[in-house]
């Protein structure tokens, strides 16, 4: 299979997996009358791809797995216009103040999470190369 072959199919399996799993969190959080899939959705999703990107950084993965992982899978399970859709449906079904902490939260912890995701990652990676090192 030709690589530009694999790495779309790959991003196509990762996305179906991410967009399945956004639904289903979506469904099962509906009943709060909050976006509260959204919201979790989104902070995990920068948590996974900041751990991702700290291990791609030690251990260089084929292009077509980066490509599923990240722009798949992550990309799949986030929603930027979901956040924006929501974030206009706070304002206006309760107050400028719930949309402003419902942005806030998604933004800043987003923004947190994907630093300790990252942080995770690299913590990972170092003591993997620090153990396999030792063995040899």
């Amino acid at each position: 299979m030709r690589g530009l072959s694999k790495n779309i199919l790959s991003i196509g399996i990762g996305a179906s997996i991410g967009t399945i799993g956004r639904y289903s969190l979506n469904v099962a959080t509906l009943e709060t009358g909050y976006p509260l899939g959204t919201l979790i959705e989104n902070i995990t999703g920068s948590f996974v791809l900041g751990f991702l990107t700290a291990l791609f950084a030690f251990y260089i993965p084929k292009e077509w797995v980066k490509l599923g992982l990240g722009v798949g899978l992550c990309g799949g399970f986030t929603t930027m216009s979901t956040l924006a859709a929501d974030t206009t449906f706070l304002f206006n079904a309760f107050s400028p103040i719930h949309s402003a902490i419902y942005l806030s939260l998604s933004m800043f912890g987003g923004i947190l999470l994907a630093i300790v995701g990252f942080s995770v990652g690299t913590l990972i990676a170092k003591r993997r190369l620090i153990k396999k090192e030792g063995t040899e």
